[in-house]
């Protein structure tokens, strides 16, 4: 693992260190304009007074704060890998390059001592999961890595309800962020409440200072939906999203490839606009993000 100097020395003196995840330059936008938001994501950082540590592998190397260099590799390789924390090992033995999703940046971020997480949408249980048993290893990750992850809750093709649950159950701590709504990544009401409510980054900071102290090793899920004025209207979101749930189903697409496939035709469908708001998702999270580092190291 190798940490950037300008990270290391950040947490040294106990500066504000945020965690970027790369999956979303890999994986999660299209092509140039993946760099474009890494790198505007990385000075909304700086702009806050935090550092960004991106975070990815290059030829079997974990990243803890990627080079310019390191950015432009991930954002322009079509070549490179989704990795999760099971893909790690392998990753490393084999020098594979590859994103790091929810779950592996936010263990990545942990075994190098930063302690705040943003990203777009978590993972969570899938629709149909009763039968498939399909839920993402963000939610068990998150459960055992004392870490706040700020997330605009789950991805909307997934099941709200029964992630929020899973969450529940794995001890893991949820708040809204200035809202008792539930957010459901393009609309900001996923009509599930949520039980808490942070009104500041610096309650934030104290909630996940607080469960420190309990001895609670679970994640602090900041849940920040996106501005009212930036999500996909509910209606047209709710008609879209059941229309690519039924061409799911139609094309008997499961697995691993349910969630792009989803994603790829709500983006069609909505002519584009669905990438706006995730790029919207994202800058909301990134800023919010980085006050709460702020606002935790200076505990």
């Amino acid at each position: 693992m190798s940490v950037a100097p300008e990270v290391t020395d950040a947490l040294a003196v106990g500066r504000p260190v945020l965690a970027l995840e790369s999956t979303i330059l890999t994986h999660g936008l299209p092509r140039p304009r993946n760099l474009d938001v890494a790198r505007d994501a990385e000075e909304r950082v700086r702009a806050a007074g935090a550092v960004p540590a991106t975070i990815g592998v290059l030829d079997g190397v974990v990243r803890i704060g990627l080079s310019a260099t390191g950015l432009e590799r991930l954002a322009s390789d079509p070549d490179v890998v989704k990795l999760s924390t099971r893909d790690l090992p392998p990753a490393v033995a084999t020098g594979a390059s590859g994103g790091t999703t929810v779950a592996a940046t936010a263990h990545l971020a942990h075994r190098a001592g930063i302690r705040v997480f943003a990203t777009g949408g978590l993972g969570g249980v899938h629709r149909g999961a009763s039968e498939t048993f399909d839920e993402s290893a963000d939610l068990p990750a998150l459960a055992r890595l004392p870490v706040v992850v700020v997330s605009a809750g789950v991805k909307s093709v997934l099941d709200v309800g029964a992630t929020l649950e899973r969450l529940e159950t794995l001890g893991i701590s949820v708040a809204g962020y200035r809202t008792d709504r539930f957010p459901n990544f393009y609309v900001a009401d996923s009509g599930h409440r949520v039980g808490h409510v942070l009104d500041s980054p610096e309650q934030a900071a104290a909630a996940w200072a607080a469960g420190r102290a309990l001895g609670l090793d679970a994640a602090l899920l900041v849940a920040n939906p996106v501005p009212v004025a930036s999500q996909l209207p509910p209606a047209e979101h709710d008609a879209v999203l059941a229309s690519a749930l039924a061409a799911l189903d139609e094309q008997g697409v499961g697995g691993q490839d349910a969630t792009p496939f989803l994603l790829d035709h709500i983006r069609t469908a909505t002519g584009g606009a669905s990438l706006e708001v995730n790029v919207a998702v994202y800058r909301n999270n990134v800023d919010l993000g980085a006050r709460i580092a702020v606002a935790v190291a200076a505990l």
